[in-house]
């Protein structure tokens, strides 16, 4: 018996990394299982394996061997062949067996299941260089009837977006729901994960699905920040997070220091939310100014959005609209967790930050 297995990393562009992937061919393996053999595949049953960094911008061609260390297995649902596939969700390492200077996994030194995370991944559909549903010359009807839309002249897309969906639950991703955005051809889906390096793996697994889909529907995934200039909403990766207290032991004054610390770190955020974020955060279209820092209940304007029925108890979730759609979620999970972290060690005060916020 043959499985096969698709090994799947990021490579080493900027300002953010593509998705990588080639096939391995690897012998069934073999386990005994209460005095049976049977057969099944484990992350161990997945060697190390090599690619050439030249070519992804991840070597040098007099030295460009670099090392796929396999990390996470996931059920391949794309898979239409007579094999056993799975998608072998990979860190680059250096030939050292050091994390590879553009492996953003390896920023993590431990995992924390306590740390939940919610990501709503917007993202456009494109075809023929505009995205899905706009009329070849022009532009359709100013937004205002695509957000959770039904009907031909409101929405394009579904059937993609609902075999997405099914997909990602079949590779064992919490995916939690999807809907039409504000934009025409803008599309959303929800990732829930527990623990601050599983919602990155989920979300790069999540987004691998998608853009394989993608080659058979001859669309292109669009995670530009802002798609379409102009009077057209662009795209976020809005990010819902809670430790064990915000959800079980919370109250008014726990929340307000960790948004004093977002709000004293607030460059340091932004630098790890994804590129062009400028032309989304601009204080309109449901943002905040890129320059300021804000949080409101129900503030869907605000940089950070505390929920109604968080406000009402102070136990629940913090929602943080500045990630852009295009951000790297191992970053964003980073820096998050960092500065929850910084709460929970008794550094309470918030830093000091400069009144006038250079961004380029």
């Amino acid at each position: 018996m043959k499985i096969k297995l698709e090994y799947i990393w990021l490579d080493g562009y900027e300002p953010e990394p593509n998705l990588r992937s080639k096939v391995k061919i690897i012998n069934s393996p073999t386990h005994e299982v209460n005095g049976k053999k049977v057969h099944g595949v484990g992350l161990t049953d997945c060697p190390q394996w090599a690619f050439d960094g030249s070519s992804t911008q991840q070597a040098k061609g007099h030295f460009s061997d670099c090392v796929l260390k396999p990390v996470k297995l996931y059920p391949n649902p794309l898979n239409k062949g007579m094999l056993d596939s799975y998608l072998v969700l990979c860190e680059v390492m250096n030939p050292d067996g050091t994390p590879h200077e553009t492996n953003t996994r390896g920023l993590f030194t431990n995992e924390d299941e306590n740390l939940w995370f919610g990501f709503e991944q917007e993202y456009t559909l494109m075809k023929d260089g505009k995205p899905l549903g706009f009329p070849k010359d022009g532009f359709p009807e100013p937004q205002g009837k695509y957000y959770c839309g039904v009907g031909k002249l409101q929405v394009s897309g579904r059937s993609f977006v609902d075999s997405h969906l099914e997909n990602c639950l079949m590779a064992g991703i919490d995916i939690t729901g999807t809907n039409a955005e504000v934009m025409l051809g803008q599309w959303e889906y929800q990732v829930f994960s527990k623990g601050k390096v599983k919602a990155g793996d989920d979300l790069w697994i999540s987004r691998y699905i998608l853009q394989q889909m993608s080659e058979e529907y001859d669309y292109h995934i669009e995670f530009h920040p802002k798609p379409v200039l102009g009077d057209w909403n662009g795209s976020g990766l809005h990010c819902n997070f809670s430790d064990k207290i915000m959800r079980e032991d919370g109250n008014k004054e726990y929340y307000e220091t960790i948004l004093e610390l977002f709000e004293s770190r607030h460059l340091e955020h932004i630098e790890n939310y994804g590129s062009c974020n400028e032309l989304r955060l601009t204080g309109l279209h449901e943002t905040q100014n890129i320059t300021k820092f804000s949080w409101g209940i129900s503030d869907r304007g605000a940089s950070i959005r505390v929920p109604l029925e968080t406000s009402k108890t102070w136990n629940g979730y913090l929602e943080d609209r500045r990630p852009a759609s295009n951000g790297d979620p191992y970053k964003i999970t980073k820096v998050i967790s960092d500065t929850i972290d910084l709460c929970k060690n008794g550094q309470d005060q918030p830093l000091e930050m400069s009144e006038e916020l250079s961004i380029s």
